[in-house]
């Protein structure tokens, strides 16, 4: 199944470089559809959010009846700030790279791939900036690092997750 949907994100991405402008707003509709158009010949529900609640470890991610509304305000308050990328420097990059992958995986809105298609989106921000697709061996290789940046955005600090994609960046520019 892994294989399955590596291959199928591989596709997705490939997919939308053709499809997403560099000034193109990004918004919650556009990530369920990605989701959809990346697992729906896998999962039934790909591109609908979750009606179950969801844990790692002993973090609980957002309640199930919470997404929608969380959703909305993550459109309404990261993605209309921080989309299109187009134009930005890259402390503002970083900064909205960070801010935008901590709060969508707090909400966690799909019940699988949350993590794949931040990512996602990522890479397009990073591509509407002018940056080169990001590298994301670092995540890889330094997974407590990350999941710890995770928990204290979500405390509000974000400057763990912004020194994270710091690395992500430089990474990626080394590579491009």
């Amino acid at each position: 199944m892994d294989d399955a949907e590596l291959i199928l994100l591989e596709e997705l991405q490939v997919g939308l470089l053709d499809d997403v402008e560099s000034d193109q707003r990004i918004t919650v509709a556009d990530l369920c559809n990605w989701h959809r158009d990346w697992l729906e010949s896998v999962y039934s529900w790909a591109g609908e959010f979750r009606t179950v609640n969801m844990q790692k470890g002993e973090f609980m991610f957002a309640a199930a009846n919470l997404i929608p509304r969380l959703m909305a305000g993550f459109e309404k308050d990261f993605l209309a700030k921080y989309t299109p990328c187009e134009g930005f420097d890259q402390d503002k990059l970083i900064e909205a790279l960070a801010i935008c992958n901590v709060e969508l995986i707090i909400i966690h809105p799909f019940r699988e791939g949350n993590g794949r298609l931040s990512r996602v989106l990522a890479t397009i921000m990073a591509l509407q900036a002018g940056m080169p697709p990001l590298n994301f061996t670092y995540l890889s290789e330094h997974e407590a690092e990350y999941i710890s940046a995770i928990h204290q955005g979500h405390a509000g600090d974000y400057e763990p997750m912004k020194r994270v994609f710091s690395v992500v960046l430089r990474a990626s520019q080394i590579e491009g």
